[in-house]
């Protein structure tokens, strides 16, 4: 039993969904308690994902017919929301979870033969039967971001029955916390061919070079992996393909992605809003005759204004996700939440920080750390600035 352990009492025969939100609200909770702290040494959240996967929660997407809950991008996002609140840290590197798993569960379903069976199945049973982690390295020093193009340097090369991999990874979140890493590298082949290999991070040649050390979001701790003749089996591989075809983005795992990493910082939006109103309210300056801030209307529209941003955030987020899970939901939509969904959780936190004034830079209060978490949500790739242009040379038929 640790800390964060969630209420045991919660009935079995309530509806499921529901209390799977319920006990990531507990948690939530809980992880805000000690959020402050993990910031200040950046620290790996081990015990919350300890919490996690005792909650059931590291599993909520798998399917039903291999031990999860079947949670679709929906319930998934109501979880994440509820972690982001306590600590967006924590939810980012859920977030990233889900979304490789939900690569899994599609494949599986609709058998577009990226995934083996036996790698599927293998990364499931391990998700369901202890503290399994997994998510993508993509980010390199000379390439950066795979979005804007380019073949990574990492290489994968044919030993045998195993590849061996050799490379760099920048920004890899919750490395220290990773049970499996999908690293994005090209085969050295005449005709290279670009993949994900599936490396597990305890596996030898796998090391962890720790240089996250950043504004904001600290305890993802999203260091260096470095990969040194890493021995894989020949079919631990997702989606290769000749590397002159570039990344195939899957629409279903991007929609996922965006939703859920704009939940992570609409999350933190929340938390310094509700800080904010809790401020507003206790604060009575002498000038207002004992009266509080919350009663001034140039301070009240600003309340209005962050409300009428969180609100579009919480309507688009929910209709994205309902959508997605009932397959009705245009490709092109998911970039304009995730571009909307962060630019307003941004602007929420400046109105919020402005209002406190010098209350709001402190340390010892939230709101400065809120506001240098939200500020994380403009380096998730693709940037919002590429967005727009990838809208635009839609429209403009380029």
């Amino acid at each position: 039993m640790n800390a964060f352990t969630p209420d045991a009492a919660l009935a079995r025969d309530d509806d499921q969904a529901a209390t799977l939100v319920e006990r990531a609200a507990l948690l939530g909770r809980a992880f805000a308690a000690v959020a402050d702290e993990h910031d200040r040494n950046a620290t790996a959240p081990l015990d919350q994902f300890r919490a996690l996967r005792e909650a059931g929660l590291l599993r909520a997407n798998i399917a039903r017919s291999d031990g999860g809950y079947g949670a679709g991008l929906a319930l998934s996002r109501a979880i994440v929301a509820e972690i982001a609140y306590g600590d967006p840290s924590v939810a980012l590197i859920l977030s990233m979870h889900y979304s490789q798993h939900a690569m899994i569960v599609r494949d599986t379903r609709e058998h577009t033969g990226n995934w083996s069976a036996a790698l599927a199945r293998r990364l499931t049973r391990a998700s369901v039967d202890g503290r399994a982690l997994v998510n993508a390295a993509q980010v390199e020093p000379a390439l950066g971001s795979p979005s804007h193009g380019g073949l990574p340097e990492t290489l994968a090369r044919r030993e045998g029955d195993v590849w061996r991999i050799t490379g760099h990874k920048l920004y890899v979140t919750g490395a220290p916390l990773l049970t499996w890493i999908n690293v994005l590298a090209r085969t050295d082949e005449p005709e290279p061919r670009l993949g994900h290999f599936l490396v597990p991070r305890e596996a030898a040649g796998v090391r962890i070079v720790e240089t996250w050390d950043p504004l904001g979001m600290r305890a993802t701790a999203s260091h260096d992996l470095v990969f040194t003749d890493v021995a894989i089996p020949v079919d631990d591989v997702v989606g290769l393909k000749p590397a002159h075809l570039g990344v195939q983005r899957d629409p279903h795992a991007t929609a996922w992605y965006f939703s859920l990493v704009g939940t992570v910082y609409d999350g933190a939006a929340r938390a310094a809003r509700d800080w904010l109103i809790a401020f507003l309210n206790e604060r009575k300056p002498g000038a207002l005759g004992g009266a509080s801030l919350a009663t001034v209307p140039v301070v009240q529209e600003s309340v209005g204004r962050i409300d009428m941003l969180l609100t579009a955030n919480d309507w688009l987020l929910r209709t994205h996700a309902d959508a997605i899970d009932a397959g009705t939901a245009p490709a092109e939509l998911s970039a304009v939440i995730k571009h909307t969904v962060v630019d307003n959780a941004i602007a929420a936190v400046d109105v919020a920080l402005e209002l406190a004034g010098n209350h709001g830079i402190a340390r010892h209060n939230p709101l400065e750390r809120h506001h240098r978490n939200v500020q994380c949500a403009r380096i998730h790739a693709p940037s919002n600035s590429l967005l727009r242009t990838m809208a635009a040379r839609r429209a403009l038929g380029l």
